[in-house]
């Protein structure tokens, strides 16, 4: 394993290493290791393990950096905070209590370093009658601000700003206002926003059909809208801002791990952990490029990682102090973790494998297959000595016939902050680019240079200053005349791509996790509303569970880079934890 990066030393730093009264620190990043290697480790004290030898082999993967958890982890555990899950969803009743209460716990988990989700579907439109006033509800994109506001003044665990994801049913009343919000780029700038779309509104965009708007609170019909024209006015928005992303309900529900427990509605800040009302779950993510050497994946080693992480996730569920008790109630009985990757571009380049072809969509599927399979059968012996989820009656795992520790095992997270640590690509990107400065954590601006392209170009002969200032300007080595054909092939960036070549990658992972897959299309600025259309048509088609489109130079929060010509680029915007510099749904 390579050495911190002075960008990694920054942000542990900024984020991750404790500190004393003082604000002075008291770790570095093996002690910060050892401390949550042990803490998690606790949670099997009573179970007869030989407790020294597992947190050393907690500590071990932590410390070569082949697997990180999630931010909060790393951060409380060993601490008197102790909360320890990243991911929450809090349920948004139509009433004014249960508005606020939600406002209130928000605020308190965004302290302990969580996110949080929201489904405002069963708010009344705004223009409503409120029956206790017989006055007039504002509906629920007036409730967005009050969430928003309160959002902007609480930090993070002290150390980061809070992150939200608002949801609104495609069939709401206000849905159009809903897509509207960040057309003022001031407006809940603490929120990704995503319209939660089923196979009944795909099916009459395709059918150029009529869709009704439903009211929640009768459950009747207040009007109808031409289907395709408010998929338009969805792209139009999403190529003005961004947001919002797409989430496709049927898709999700499909895959409910515990139906009987009812219908997931909202997901996390990101998107990729679809819950239920006060649930909560817990990330970690395998760096992939640390299973490469000489061209090849040393299987038996991510094999082994692969069940260490499961076991590591399944013990922090035990060790966690949970914010709420109705949060600790439906977490500890469903047990749901989402392990998930990191560096998967660093692994094709280690391949010798370009993104944008067919070895790379079959090496996602293979990668994630065994990921996948592994975990399962390490949930499975979890459930052999610890026992079997307590909600797995009438669970998908019971259909199956698997009697498993978790509901569910496996999910793609972007990884922002741990990759920048870890020292790869965040999640299943592309590079964004080969050379750059970051914007990340309140403003502090990070210079990077992907180090394989670098190693390539001087492998090949071809490195010189004059190439790389042309790579910075253009932001791509495919366009520079100069560069050897096979380094073009192989490190192409984000914009590069076609949002075919993006869809196809989180295809294959999304076949393989039990969760939901992260994923940012980036595109170039002349991007039109009808191809953003299309991609979302695509996405449908292909089973996704969600999608998400970031345009160049559209409005929003961005994550700027610095070009050698003294223009930027605009990565998709930052938004604090695991998930800074990828906007996702």
């Amino acid at each position: 394993m390579t050495r911190l990066s002075e960008n990694a030393r920054r942000v542990l730093e900024a984020r991750y290493l404790l500190r004393d009264e003082h604000n002075v620190l008291v770790e570095d990043f093996e002690a910060l290791c050892a401390r949550v290697a042990g803490a998690v480790a606790e949670a099997e004290r009573e179970s007869g393990v030989d407790l020294p030898a597992l947190a050393e082999s907690f500590r071990g993967a932590l410390s070569r950096r082949e697997f990180l958890p999630n931010s909060p982890t790393l951060m409380n555990a060993g601490t008197p905070v102790g909360q320890l899950a990243a991911c929450f969803v809090l349920p948004v009743e139509d009433s004014l209590e249960s508005i606020f209460e939600a406002v209130k716990r928000m605020a308190g988990i965004h302290q302990s370093g969580g996110g949080t989700g929201f489904d405002f579907s069963r708010l009344r439109p705004a223009g409503d009658v409120v029956r206790a006033t017989h006055g007039i509800a504002s509906g629920p994109v007036s409730f967005l601000s009050v969430f928003d506001a309160a959002t902007g003044v609480v930090k993070q665990g002290g150390r980061r700003r809070g992150a939200n994801m608002g949801v609104l049913r495609v069939d709401h009343p206000d849905v159009r206002e809903f897509v509207a919000v960040k057309e003022d780029p001031t407006r809940c700038t603490n929120f990704n926003l995503s319209v939660t779309t089923t196979d009944a509104f795909w099916r009459a965009v395709e059918a150029g059909g009529a869709w009704p708007l439903v009211s929640p609170r009768t459950g009747r019909a207040t009007g109808r809208v031409d289907a395709r024209g408010l998929l338009r006015e969805i792209s139009r928005h999403a190529w003005e801002s961004g947001d919002p992303g797409v989430i496709f309900l049927d898709a999700v529900n499909r895959a409910n791990p515990t139906p009987k427990l009812g219908s997931l509605a909202a997901t996390n800040p990101c998107g990729e952990l679809p819950l239920l009302p006060w649930e909560a779950c817990n990330l970690g993510s395998l760096r992939l490029d640390a299973f490469a050497a000489n061209g090849t994946i040393d299987w038996d080693r991510l094999d082994a990682a692969v069940s260490l992480a499961v076991r590591f996730l399944d013990d922090v569920i035990e060790v966690s102090e949970y914010p709420y008790p109705e949060i600790s109630a439906i977490t500890r009985a469903n047990r749901k973790i989402g392990l998930g990757v990191m560096g998967f571009a660093d692994l094709l380049v280690d391949l010798g494998i370009a993104y944008d072809s067919p070895e790379a969509v079959r090496t996602a599927e293979r990668v994630m297959g065994r990921i996948h399979a592994r975990a399962e059968a390490a949930s499975v012996a979890l459930a052999e000595e610890r026992g079997v989820f307590v909600n797995f009656a009438g669970s998908r795992a019971q259909a199956r016939g698997l009697r498993m520790r978790n509901a569910t095992v496996t999910s793609i997270a972007p990884t922002g902050t741990l990759s920048i640590l870890a020292g790869c690509a965040g999640g299943i990107e592309p590079f964004f680019a080969l050379s750059f400065v970051r914007h990340v954590l309140d403003g502090q601006r990070l210079a990077e240079t992907n180090e394989r392209f670098e190693a390539a170009l001087r492998q090949a002969g071809a490195y010189g200053e004059d190439l790389l200032a042309e790579v910075r300007a253009r932001g791509s080595v495919r366009a520079v005349a100069a560069a050897p054909e096979s380094i073009k092939r192989l490190f192409p960036t984000a914009m590069d791509l076609s949002p075919a070549w993006h869809l196809a990658i989180q295809e294959a992972f999304q076949r393989h996790v039990d969760n939901a897959v992260s994923k940012t299309i980036n595109l170039p600025a002349d991007t039109t509303p009808e191809q953003i259309e299309a991609i979302y048509r695509d996405a449908w088609r292909r089973g996704l569970k969600g999608v998400t489109v970031f345009r160049e130079g559209c409005k929003g929060a961005a994550a700027v880079l610095v070009r050698g010509d003294g223009g930027t680029l605009e990565a998709a915007p930052t938004f604090s934890g695991d998930c800074a510099d990828a906007r996702c749904t």
